[in-house]
């Protein structure tokens, strides 16, 4: 579930807390090019709204103006194929050879949105399974991620958190990357224990305003890491460039289930940091996991730039299709990075506050 679809539950709440009626529908089964995978949902609201998408916008339009003449599912869900000829592909502005089925339903209190939503809020994975003999749904609280099945009789959708992105450092670059990383339905915690925010804010307190999906929090970045328990849905990516606080962090890092650990300098700096990382309990493969210097090879140089060079590796990692002729690192980061600190492996205690660089 991505978080297009997240912020189609909430609408539906939204929605139906104003007293109106909505429908779901589920992408269930594509064949060829689609615009949308399966799982993917859109409601529809009685009084023209929608959220979500199945389709490039043909479709939405097409079931809101079902919608607007009366149309209702009722309480069976309704399949309802479209693209089957070369014209209605076409006309639905599907790619060429693209057909896709729906699964068109009334929200009711037997849908479990709620209960979905709530789960998916608790971080919890799950499915939503619904008859589509009754139009009853469940949801199931499993422990590890589920597959998206489709039958004549039932539709299965996996749910699950938050991807999540652990950010080491509060600085310009951590900016970038938040405004980037939250639409893309990334839940981010920046941890940084300097006493830096009025710096960085010109005494504007921005660091004060809560920001959905965004947490600050200024413990030591090892405690962090070991309180959080980052799961196979967690990038960690250490940008202070003081060596201090990236290893602190990297240590615990490199020793989780995270599906990406990263850390900003040049080369020069990424082979020292690799020969301090091996004076401790790591093994060669954990220290082979680290993705330094971070990014995709953009040519970037700016932090805007830079952060999105760096979502882009984290992202293309998540998606699977992140390749070896992609892991080029940016020529900033050396240009930024300074020379490793002669102390740069001390371990710092619990009560000493970090300076400002």
């Amino acid at each position: 579930m991505d978080v297009l679809d997240a912020e189609v539950l909430d609408a539906v709440a939204r929605w139906q807390a104003q007293g109106d009626d909505v429908l779901l529908a589920t992408v269930a089964r594509t064949w060829g090019l689609a615009p949308r995978p399966v799982g993917a949902m859109m409601a529809l609201g009685a009084r023209g709204r929608v959220a979500g998408s199945v389709s490039g916008g043909c479709i939405e339009d097409y079931l809101l103006a079902k919608v607007a003449d009366g149309f209702r599912p009722g309480l069976r869900p309704h399949v309802q194929t479209y693209g089957l000829t070369a014209d209605e592909a076409h006309r639905f502005g599907l790619p060429c050879g693209g057909t896709l089925e729906l699964i068109i339903e009334a929200v009711t209190e037997r849908s479990a949105l709620d209960a979905m939503r709530a789960a998916i809020n608790a971080g919890q994975l799950g499915t939503r399974e619904l008859d589509l003999r009754t139009g009853e749904a469940r949801v199931r609280h499993v422990r590890q991620p589920a597959a998206f099945a489709y039958t004549p009789a039932r539709l299965t959708v996996p749910f699950g958190p938050r991807w999540r992105i652990i950010v080491i450092g509060d600085g310009q670059l951590t900016r970038h990357l938040t405004a980037m990383a939250v639409p893309l339905g990334y839940q981010i915690v920046i941890c940084d224990p300097r006493d830096i925010h009025d710096i960085h804010d010109g005494g504007g307190g921005e660091h004060n305003t809560p920001t959905p999906h965004v947490t600050r929090v200024s413990e030591m970045p090892d405690d962090l890491i070991v309180r959080l328990r980052p799961d196979g849905n967690t990038a960690i990516v250490a940008l202070t460039h003081d060596p201090k606080l990236d290893d602190m962090a990297l240590l615990e890092a490199l020793k989780s289930d995270a599906f990406y650990v990263g850390a900003i300098g040049s080369h020069r700096n990424q082979s020292s940091r690799r020969e301090r990382l091996a004076m401790f309990d790591l093994t060669p493969s954990q220290i082979g996991r680290l993705y330094g210097p971070v990014g995709l090879h953009l040519g970037a140089r700016t932090p805007p730039e830079i952060a999105l060079a760096i979502l882009a590796e984290i992202t293309a990692l998540r998606n699977g299709t992140l390749g070896d002729t992609t892991r080029r690192v940016m020529p900033s980061c050396a240009a930024e990075s300074p020379p490793p600190s002669a102390i740069a492996h001390r371990v710092l205690t619990r009560n000493e506050r970090m300076p400002v660089l």
